[in-house]
């Protein structure tokens, strides 16, 4: 196989899609963060006393990471057992989803700060139920795809 079959091969560009949707995954809930806090000056803080914790760019980066390649193995697993795998991905992604949206609520967020932990959730979520499975689906070929070859 030459170079550049090797760099359009399927497997490599369903990986390069994967990391991009976890990539984005991360990215969306700390555009929210930069909107919430230092935009809107909400103290992003849940619970209280010495339980109270801060959420940071940082514990955003390492928790969707985490969630990320947790969802993206999962995916992984079932593409190479299940029938339907993408179907089955999303019944898992959504319903971890619905269940992680009992953090905000567990963890005595209330007002501003309850709804910025939901959108977060949302946004992480959203991107990698939707974006995991896409990554795998081959670019459907145009008329101009063979011009040249």
């Amino acid at each position: 196989m030459d170079e550049m079959t090797a760099q359009n091969s399927p497997s490599r560009r369903r990986r390069l899609g994967r990391v991009a949707t976890v990539a984005a995954a991360i990215a969306a809930p700390l555009i929210v963060w930069v909107i919430a806090v230092p935009i809107a000056g909400v103290d992003l803080t849940v619970g209280s006393g010495a339980a109270a914790q801060t959420i940071t760019p940082l514990s955003i980066v390492v928790v969707v990471l985490v969630a990320g390649l947790g969802a993206w193995g999962v995916l992984a697993l079932l593409e190479r057992f299940v029938k339907h795998s993408g179907r089955v991905f999303a019944i898992i992604g959504w319903t971890v989803l619905a269940l992680s949206l009992l953090a905000p609520v567990t963890g005595g967020a209330a007002g501003a700060v309850f709804v910025v932990l939901v959108v977060m959730h949302l946004v992480t979520g959203a991107t990698l139920v939707i974006g995991l499975p896409l990554a795998a689906r081959g670019r459907p070929a145009t008329s101009g795809d063979d011009v040249g070859r």
